[in-house]
């Protein structure tokens, strides 16, 4: 990790083969998800390339601290999930039901139909995947206004969904 510190490319790249591996395998073990495993690690390794003066040997081990943001990172994902689907509830897809290209499109336009403010904000909160902190530095708000507009964006869309949803039954 010193090697790497200091800006030697070709340490990131060991660290990235030595731990890509065992942390593949406790992602996918935890969510039986290859992609969203593959996801987690990318992500987590750019968090390392951004944070890299922040390791603090005295700490732990450069293993355990990629551990430690991949399993945050993991976490808010499935936080975020588990709020979207029980937020639109008739969207999360049962055992052997997935999503039809139908119901994406539909919630495609229903997010299109939001007011611009609370549109930018699912997008960049469900889409782009985003922390509610930096999409206040990006849109230039108050993170209270980050989550007042989300709030209200969702109860929006959770309300145009389910009157439309009704209204095709």
């Amino acid at each position: 990790m010193e090697i790497y510190k200091n800006g030697n490319k070709a340490g990131f790249t060991q660290l990235y083969e030595r731990l890509y591996e065992p942390l593949y395998c406790f992602l996918y073990r935890y969510t039986q998800e290859e992609q969203l495993s593959i996801d987690i690690i990318h992500d987590t390794f750019e968090i390392l390339q951004k944070k890299k003066q922040a390791f603090n040997p005295a700490k732990g081990t450069v293993k355990a601290y990629l551990f430690q943001i991949a399993y945050r990172l993991l976490i808010n994902k499935l936080n975020r999930r588990k709020k979207w689907r029980s937020l639109l509830p008739f969207l999360a897809p049962q055992s052997n039901h997935s999503i039809s290209m139908d119901e994406k499109l539909w919630v495609q336009q229903a997010i299109a139909d939001l007011p611009d403010k609370q549109r930018a904000i699912i997008l960049l909160v469900y889409y782009e995947d985003l922390p509610q902190n930096e999409i206040a530095s990006i849109l230039d708000i108050p993170i209270g206004t980050v989550k007042s507009r989300l709030h209200t964006a969702m109860n929006t869309l959770k309300n145009n969904l389910e009157e439309d949803f009704h209204a095709e039954r």
